[in-house]
């Protein structure tokens, strides 16, 4: 049999890394992307994978992605992300180009070249919980009618709302690393419903790796960065017949 052709964004190191190995050891063709050239190499050589460079904040890069790969694929795991220090409209830019925009960016590019039963899994964070947003805010997010195009203005709204120093009385948490992974998660429930009518039966699905020693995480988190790429790897080869749509840790789906 063909082996299924699996994509891991944010591959050179922690999570995203854990992933590729898990993914490759399942038995998965994986190609991991970073912007890092000679880091993505070092992964490649020592667990027999494919990589390229990619920068989910430029679209030039995205826009190339497939004739990289050069092939179809079945599984996109949206893993790079960015935690700054400090907080201000600059941060909030930044992060959301990454964080949100760019996993955006990258599974409209790929999605033309995802065969049957794929997978699509966005990696999120606990931070991204709604509760984190005002009442006002959350039934927005929430809004099971809720468009791309309106998502896409509410993350907008932030970045101008950080800018001028009215986010926190607009509803915003002080933390665009939060908002993106919200925004993150909002963006795979508009994603099933686009997605609905499509015959190719794709699954989208959020996960949230835990607290885990990483990079990001630090060296206190409670768990490893094998353990945090568990659920992951898990939504990414769900069988058939399993449902998209949810957002999950340790393999059980929790709220948003």
């Amino acid at each position: 049999m063909t082996k299924r052709v699996a994509v891991v964004t944010g591959a050179n190191r922690g999570i995203g890394f854990e992933i590729v190995r898990q993914l490759a050891a399942a038995g998965l063709d994986v190609i991991g992307t970073s912007r890092d050239l000679a880091s993505g190499q070092a992964v490649a050589r020592k667990l027999g994978v494919r990589f390229v460079t990619l920068d989910v904040a430029e679209q030039a890069s995205i826009e190339v992605l497939p004739q990289q790969i050069g092939s179809g694929i079945d599984v996109l795991v949206n893993n790079a992300g960015v935690s700054m220090q400090g907080f201000d409209s600059s941060v909030a830019r930044h992060t959301l180009d990454v964080n949100f925009f760019g996993a955006m960016r990258v599974t409209d590019r790929m999605l033309p070249t995802m065969g049957a039963g794929g997978r699509i899994v966005m990696v999120s964070s606990g931070l991204g919980e709604i509760g984190a947003m005002s009442p006002e805010l959350r039934a927005k997010f929430l809004d099971p009618a809720l468009t791309r195009g309106e998502l896409i203005d509410l993350m907008e709204s932030f970045v101008r709302d950080v800018a001028s120093g009215t986010h926190t009385e607009k509803g915003w948490p002080s933390s665009a690393y939060r908002v993106s992974k919200v925004g993150l998660n909002a963006l795979t429930r508009v994603l099933v419903r686009e997605l609905r009518d499509d015959e190719r039966r794709i699954l989208v699905n959020s996960g949230s790796p835990g607290w885990a020693r990483t990079a990001m995480g630090g060296s206190g988190a409670t768990r490893s960065a094998a353990d945090g790429a568990r659920t992951l790897v898990w939504l990414a080869t769900l069988p058939d017949g399993a449902t998209g749509g949810g957002f999950f840790e340790d393999e059980h789906e929790i709220p948003w």
